[in-house]
Order: structure tokens, then C-alpha cells, then sequence
């Protein structure tokens, strides 16, 4: 229907773009230390659809527009309901008519691939059934702060094969890293995304093999929302799959790990792992701020 540029998942960036934008992710967290003003979206309004609810995703964009001078509208899901009540092509083009940009929070896939169909403005994906981008241009941004260029680096994804592993598989795809993913027999990603980045992924169900000379080891809840109801199932399928200080033994030395919060200590994650030194997930959680700022600077300012 149009040319403008959407964020719908990793993918809808090139591997350059998404360089260019981890690379100016870090330079806007430091100008936004420094304490200096920097106001490229002064008047722009971005829209946050809401249909399943959120901490960091909330506040992130919200502080984020305001830092550059722009403004968040929070749409919670009694304010709106993608599909309930009025088609999502509706909803799409009212929007995107008096806002500059639409992020979106939703479950099915498909639901913001046709709302981005018919909206005049930058959709930008914060989380779905199958992906959440924005969280691995936070988590990329903060392995490129730690460590360098990720490119050859070996990263291991423990646990669900859910949203946050098949965009793992995509950033391996893009930034050109072998990942390995370790999960339970029966919670395997789904086979478009192993079919989309087979070169550069690798499936197993040992863990301890999967996180040997490693050099990124990252996990998720083994509920995701709206799984609920499966925790007893999934807690007797995961009980091998808690990432221990014994795992992060056999990765390498300056090994950092991950989770995208929030964690439940005991369970995916032990204290000892996620409070230890080799964790980062503070400035992961922080990086969410900045990497989006650099994607909505990347989207509305040419």
C-alpha cells in the first residue's frame, strides 16, 4: 500500500541497518549520560498498542519518545482491542492518520503484519506470539558494549524454543553467529524460523554441550504469558534446563548471560547466575531505552 519502513521483526532490517542501528544505540546512551538534549521527534506522537501487558516495553518508549522530545500515547488492552470491536485495517488507518508512528503488543503475528499493511506510518513490533525484535537489538547492543562485533561468536539459547529464541535465530542470521539452542524435546522452535536460518543455527537437547566454549549464554521463562496454565508440565520438562553456575562453567571465561526479565530465580535461572558478575542483565533491561531510541530515530527521522 505504501513505502514506509516497518519493524515487524529483525529481518525487516539488513544486516548494515542493524549494525548502523546497535552502533547509534550506544552513541544515544551516551549523549543521554552526558545529560545532553537531543530532540530529533520534537511534536512527533507515537502510538503504543497494548494487548498484552508490560513493564519495560511501557516505560522504555514512553521515556524514550519523551527524551527525544516526542510523545507516547498508552493504549491499554481496555482501551483498545485489535480486532474486537472494529477491524484491525481500521484501526490502522485511523492511527497511523494522527500519530507518526504505531508500536505494537500483541499476540498473533499476523494481526500486526495487517495492521503495518494498512497503516501510513512505522509499525514497530514490541512483542508477538512469534518474535520480540526490539528486546535482541537491546541484548545485541549490549554484547557489542561488552565484548565487540558479535560475528563468529559462539551464543546459546537455554530453554523454550518461543518469541525471544526465533529472534535469537534471526540476529544469528543477520550479525553472522553460530547459535546453538539447547531446549526439551517437544519445545523446539518452529520450523519456518529453523528453515529461515538453518546455516547459522544448531539444535540439541544437552545442555551441558550446548553451553561448552560458549561465549553468550541466554534464557527466558519456561512460561511464557498465557502459558500459565502448562507451568507444572513445563517445570518437570525444564528441570534440566536452569541455567547454574556449573553451566556457565564450561562456556568460556569472559562468557556473558542474558535474560530479557522478568526472571524467576530458581527456575530457568539460579540467583547465583543471574546476581553473579558475569551477568548483564541491567544494562540489557537499560538497552531497551537506547536501542529503540536508535530505531525510532532509524524509522521517522530521514
Amino acid at each position: 500500500m505504501n513505502n514506509v519502513r516497518h519493524f515487524l521483526t529483525l529481518t525487516d532490517l539488513s544486516s548494515d541497518e542493524l549494525r548502523k542501528v546497535i552502533h547509534r544505540a550506544i552513541e544515544l546512551k551516551t549523549i543521554q549520560h552526558r545529560g545532553e538534549l537531543y530532540e530529533p521527534l520534537k511534536n512527533k506522537v507515537l502510538a503504543m498498542i497494548f494487548d498484552k501487558s508490560s513493564t519495560r516495553t511501557r516505560v522504555s518508549f514512553e521515556t524514550g519518545m519523551a527524551q527525544f522530545g516526542g510523545h507516547a500515547i498508552f493504549l491499554s488492552p481496555r482501551d483498545t482491542q485489535l480486532g474486537r470491536g472494529e477491524p484491525i485495517e481500521d484501526s490502522a488507518r485511523v492511527l497511523s492518520s494522527m500519530t507518526d508512528c504505531l508500536m505494537v503488543r500483541t499476540f498473533a503475528h499476523k494481526n500486526i503484519e495487517r495492521l503495518a499493511e494498512y497503516s501510513s506510518v512505522p509499525v514497530i513490533n514490541g512483542l508477538t506470539d512469534d518474535v520480540h525484535p526490539c528486546q535482541l537489538l537491546a541484548d545485541m547492543q549490549t554484547y557489542f558494549e561488552q565484548r565487540g562485533d558479535i560475528k563468529g561468536k559462539t551464543v546459546t539459547w537455554v530453554g523454550d524454543g518461543n518469541n525471544m529464541c526465533h529472534s535469537y535465530m534471526h540476529a544469528a542470521k543477520l550479525l553472522d553467529f553460530n547459535l546453538v539452542i539447547a531446549c526439551p524435546e517437544g519445545f523446539e522452535p518452529q520450523q519456518q524460523f529453523i528453515d529461515e536460518t538453518s546455516d547459522n543455527i544448531e539444535i540439541t537437547h544437552d545442555v551441558k554441550a550446548a553451553c561448552t566454549n560458549s561465549d553468550l549464554i541466554v534464557t527466558d521463562v519456561w512460561a511464557s504469558m498465557g502459558q500459565e496454565e502448562e507451568q507444572k508440565i513445563r517445570e518437570q520438562a525444564f528441570s534440566s534446563f536452569q541455567v547454574t553456575s556449573d553451566l556457565m562453567k564450561v562456556a568460556n571465561d569472559d562468557a556473558l548471560f542474558m535474560h530479557c526479565l522478568p526472571a524467576h530465580r530458581g527456575e530457568e535461572v539460579s540467583a547465583d547466575v543471574i546476581d553473579g558478575n558475569q551477568s548483564v542483565v541491567w544494562a540489557e533491561a537499560e538497552n531497551r531505552l537506547h536501542a529503540q531510541k536508535a530505531l525510532l530515530e532509524f524509522l521517522l527521522v530521514s
